[in-house]
């Protein structure tokens, strides 16, 4: 009969291995405190840009800027402090060296001394509104006035203001009016949209520049691939040459307004309002978003294509066709998986 070995020796080195472990991990977090306490290299005065967006891309920006010394112990800090989703946009500027702390505490109160505001290509009026108002950084002057007060106040010649304002980053002193911004914004829609229409297209069934902001923020909402809009700009030209409706579905969304639960059913697109475009012929009454350069481009010079119906392909990408046949083929394909 064999004797058993000990196990002594195994339950010791378990033990061992688990001492070491804990003591690296109380090695990592010690001198983890002492990299987020301590003051980093930076050249002071420094003054830096905080882009919007993710904790990882701003903590690259810092990085980049000279702001920290590591994006990834910057971004590891932030987390682990619970302010990563609390870092604001802007203009900082630092006078001495500060630790990872100090910074992210103050990316986290917003301490600028500009604050940069970013309206998105494809945001709608509401949108632009929400987000003006939840940031506290500016001055509270837009909440009381109604789209008419605020065309009366921006001196703008439209009937609302959806498609007014140009998609930018902003920067603007803290507590600086809402509405300055957005005189800003206006003025550099107006500058490009002019631009645009100089150089439109012979051939254009288009009548104005406000015709071209309309078809531009359809472009924009329809447009899940950068390269794909002057395709999508030449599918609705060429149905508005041929008096097609323009069949979009983001016309559709747009004229239900808060009714709009996420999906689109077969009732709301016979249901009618001014800006179905399956009921209706022609562009709908005002833009339904803000467009952006590349597709306010694309609005006045369009791809030269026999192409009238398009599809997505579920990868942000569109199918174009010119025939009813070749679309139906591709709606089989591409959204019921024939």
């Amino acid at each position: 009969m064999k004797r058993r070995k000990p196990q002594g020796g195994f339950l010791r080195r378990i033990k061992q291995l688990l001492v070491l472990i804990v003591l690296l991990a109380l090695a990592a977090a010690g001198g983890l405190f002492w990299y987020a306490v301590t003051p980093q290299s930076q050249a002071v005065p420094l003054t830096f840009n905080v882009g919007p967006g993710s904790v990882t891309r701003i903590a690259d920006q810092l990085e980049r800027q000279g702001a920290t010394d590591s994006a990834l112990l910057f971004r590891v800090l932030a987390q682990l402090s619970g302010k990563e989703t609390r870092l604001k946009a802007g203009v900082y500027r630092i006078d001495a060296p500060a630790s990872p702390w100090q910074l992210i505490d103050k990316l986290a109160r917003g301490d600028v001394i500009e604050v940069a505001f970013t309206i998105v290509e494809g945001w709608s009026w509401r949108d632009l509104k929400k987000a003006l108002i939840a940031e506290n950084r500016l001055g509270n002057d837009l909440a009381a006035l109604d789209d008419a007060a605020l065309l009366k106040a921006l001196n703008i010649d439209a009937s609302t203001p959806e498609g007014q304002f140009f998609p930018d980053t902003y920067h603007v002193n803290p507590g600086s009016a809402e509405l300055a911004l957005l005189e800003r914004a206006h003025a550099r829609m107006k500058a490009k949209l002019g631009a645009a229409w100089a150089q439109r297209a012979p051939d254009l069934p288009l009548k104005s520049p406000g015709d071209v902001l309309v078809l531009a923020s359809l472009v924009e909402k329809e447009t899940g691939q950068d390269s794909d809009r002057p395709m999508v700009a030449g599918v609705f030209v060429n149905r508005l040459k041929l008096g097609m409706r323009l069949q979009t579905d983001p016309t559709v969304i747009y004229g239900m307004g808060e009714a709009y639960a996420g999906k689109l059913r077969k009732v709301d697109l016979q249901t009618d309002t001014p800006y179905n475009t399956y009921t209706r012929a022609g562009l709908p009454p005002t833009p339904i978003a803000m467009p952006g350069e590349a597709a306010l481009i694309a609005a006045v010079r369009p791809a030269a294509t026999q192409a009238l119906y398009f599809v997505s392909r579920g990868d942000g990408s569109s199918q174009f066709s010119s025939s009813l046949e070749e679309h139906n083929s591709a709606v089989n394909r591409y959204i019921r998986g024939r």
